[in-house]
C-alpha cells in the first residue's frame, strides 16, 4: 500500500497549526492575567494615596470654612506640624508696634513675628489705662506701644475691629515660658496643660461670630501670648477651642465662661 506523504505532511502541518494556535490563546490568557495583577496594583496604589493627600484634604477644609457661625472648623493642624490655617474668621494677635503706616502698622509678637494691621473705616481704638474709647488712628500709633487686636484674620494679616493700646507690662506682650514659636510645616512638640475637653476631636466644632470670639481671643492671649487666633470654635458641651497658630500652643480651651481650662 502506498504511503501518501503529502497527506500525513498536511495533517501534520495541521497538528502543527493547532498546537501554535493553543500557544497563542494560552500566552493571550497569561498577558491578560498580567495586566489585570499590574492594573490591580496601580489601583491600589492611587487609592492607597500619600499622607500629603490627607495634609492636603485637611488644609481645603480648613481653609474653607468661612464666614457663617455655623460653619465646620476644617480639621487643620493637629497641633503637630501643620499649623492648617483659616480664612477670614474672627480672630486677634497681641504684641508690640514695629511699624506704623498712614493706613495700618505691623506688630511683633513675643514669639517674633510679624503680623500685619490694617485699618478701615470701622476701626475702633481703645485705651486699656483709661477704659475708654479714642480718637486715635493707626498714623497715630507710636512703634514700641503694645497692642491687642481683635479682627478679621487672614494668614498673617489681621483687618482690625478693635485695637486696645496696653501698658507696658501688660500680659498680652510679656513672653511665657511655655509658649515658643513654631512655623508652618514645622513639627510641633508641645506638651498639654491643664484639661483637655474630653469631647474635643480635632477638627469638629462650630465657628462662633465676633462678639464671642473676641472674649475668647482676650482670655487666650492674656494666658498663651505669642501666636495669632485664626478661628475659635464652640465644642458640643459649650467649651470653646481658640485656635491658635504661629507657636507651640496650638489648641486653647476656656469654658462657657471664657475661663482657660487647658492648652495642647
Amino acid at each position: 500500500m502506498a504511503t501518501d506523504f503529502n497527506s500525513d505532511r498536511d495533517q501534520d502541518q495541521r497538528g502543527e497549526g493547532a498546537t501554535s494556535n493553543r500557544r497563542r490563546k494560552v500566552a493571550l490568557v497569561a498577558g491578560l492575567a498580567v495586566l489585570a495583577v499590574t492594573g490591580l496594583g496601580v489601583g491600589l496604589a492611587t487609592a492607597s494615596g500619600s499622607p500629603g493627600g490627607t495634609s492636603t484634604a485637611s488644609s481645603t477644609a480648613s481653609s474653607g470654612a468661612t464666614g457663617s457661625p455655623t460653619s465646620q472648623a476644617g480639621a487643620g493642624g493637629g497641633g503637630q506640624g501643620s499649623n492648617a490655617r483659616s480664612t477670614n474668621e474672627p480672630g486677634g494677635t497681641s504684641g508690640t508696634i514695629s511699624g506704623v503706616t498712614g493706613t495700618g502698622f505691623t506688630v511683633k509678637t513675643t514669639v517674633g513675628e510679624s503680623i500685619t494691621i490694617d485699618e478701615n473705616s470701622s476701626t475702633t481704638y481703645d485705651d486699656a489705662a483709661g477704659g475708654t474709647p479714642t480718637t486715635t488712628t493707626a498714623g497715630a500709633l507710636t512703634p514700641g506701644e503694645a497692642v491687642l487686636v481683635l479682627g478679621t484674620v487672614n494668614s498673617t494679616t489681621i483687618t482690625a475691629t478693635q485695637v486696645t493700646v496696653e501698658p507696658a507690662n501688660s500680659p498680652y506682650t510679656t513672653a511665657s515660658t511655655d509658649v515658643a514659636a513654631v512655623h508652618q510645616g514645622q513639627q510641633n512638640t508641645s506638651q498639654s496643660y491643664g484639661t483637655i475637653p474630653s469631647d474635643y476631636t480635632e477638627g469638629q466644632g462650630t465657628i462662633v461670630g465676633a462678639g464671642t470670639a473676641n472674649q475668647a481671643v482676650q482670655t487666650a492671649l492674656q494666658k498663651y501670648p505669642g501666636g495669632i487666633v485664626d478661628r475659635v470654635v464652640q465644642l458640643p458641651d459649650g467649651d470653646y477651642e481658640v485656635h491658635d497658630i504661629g507657636t507651640n500652643i496650638h489648641h486653647i480651651f476656656e469654658d462657657s465662661d471664657f475661663q482657660v481650662i487647658g492648652a495642647n
